[in-house]
């Protein structure tokens, strides 16, 4: 009995301490309150939490600790977004969607021009553009490393017959005056925003002015797939521009904001630990046959990075066919 006890209390202070650990930072970092009232009020958290773990017992150190965390994640559930924020310019317009048939018209494209001075030097352009789902033949999947080789930002892409793709990535919608913080990425920072843009914007940002790197992939997947996974896409971003939701870093990132919507259709597949550390989501693409594998995935890997072509071709009305032009993999239906 005692045995038993004994890791009944072990196991409650090593599911306590993070639990209390979480609901401290919660409060510190996401009370609106001035920095000085958040950090006083961190620090009761602290102090209650600290207060049940050592001083109370069994069963009642379970409860104390379930009240304060509980008071804490009720607290924090109950924050609300926002749409009404001073947001940065190139995530500032929600882009909406009216789809007719096959007929699909995106507002608030974003197609900017980026110059010498970095991503935060641009002309702003914001288009209406109309797609044809009929004329909808692919998929295709970019992974773009800016430093930590685990972890990619993905972003999906289709590609139309006798017009340019629509690319849509999933990222936080920042604030003027803020930046993306891994860390703060977990808690409720940011709001969700989905980027609709055209290539030569959202990929040539990334290679040509913030100096990533960045892989094509295109997926196997037929067309009729690939037009239900963009109506689901579609969905939720005209839900976004009325019902602001928050980023979450573990749970609606980039790329399992992908894998939701991908469940939504029924082709989520099984879970893998490289959905989230995602610099390894090619490989997994590759077993399981969602890219090409008629090639090593190593010589795959090399062949479909598209770096050096997506700088050459900076701004190039023609980007997204020069980045594509000598891409591995040209067979994208799933048999």
């Amino acid at each position: 009995m005692r045995t038993l006890e004994r890791l009944g209390g072990v196991l409650v202070w090593l599911c306590g301490v993070p639990a209390v650990a979480w609901a401290v930072a919660a409060v510190w970092i996401d009370d609106p309150l001035p920095p000085a009232l958040a950090a006083l009020a961190a620090l009761l958290v602290a102090v209650a939490g600290l207060a049940v773990l050592l001083r109370l017992r069994g069963v009642r150190r379970v409860l104390g600790l379930v009240a304060v965390v509980g008071i804490v994640a009720a607290w924090w559930l109950n924050l609300a977004p926002r749409n009404d924020r001073d947001w940065i310019p190139d995530v500032a317009n929600p882009p909406w969607a009216e789809i007719s048939g096959d007929r699909v018209t995106i507002h608030n494209l974003r197609d900017f021009t980026y110059r010498g001075g970095g991503d935060a030097d641009f002309t702003e352009r914001w288009e209406t553009r109309t797609f044809n789902l009929a004329a909808l033949r692919g998929i295709d999947l970019f992974l773009s490393f800016w430093g930590p080789t685990a972890i990619a930002h993905t972003v999906m892409s289709w590609e139309f017959a006798g017009g340019p793709p629509l690319a849509i990535s999933i990222e936080t919608r920042k604030e003027r005056g803020e930046s993306y913080s891994a860390v703060l990425g977990f808690f409720r920072q940011y709001e969700l925003y989905y980027v609709v843009a055209d290539e030569r914007d959202v990929i040539g940002v990334r290679t040509g002015h913030r100096d990533e790197q960045v892989y094509l992939y295109r997926i196997r997947m037929p067309p009729e797939r690939a037009r239900e996974l963009l109506l689901d896409y579609l969905t939720e971003i005209n839900r976004l521009r009325d019902q602001p939701e928050w980023y979450n870093a573990f749970s609606h990132n980039c790329t399992t904001g992908i894998r939701r919507h991908l469940g939504q259709i029924g082709l989520a597949g099984a879970w893998d630990w490289r959905i989230l550390v995602n610099g390894y989501l090619d490989q997994l693409a590759h077993e399981r046959g969602t890219i090409d594998n008629s090639l090593p995935f190593e010589e795959m890997r090399r062949r479909s990075e598209i770096t050096a072509a997506a700088r050459a071709a900076d701004g190039a009305e023609d980007f997204s066919a020069r980045i594509r032009a000598d891409l591995p993999g040209s067979s994208r239906v799933a048999e």
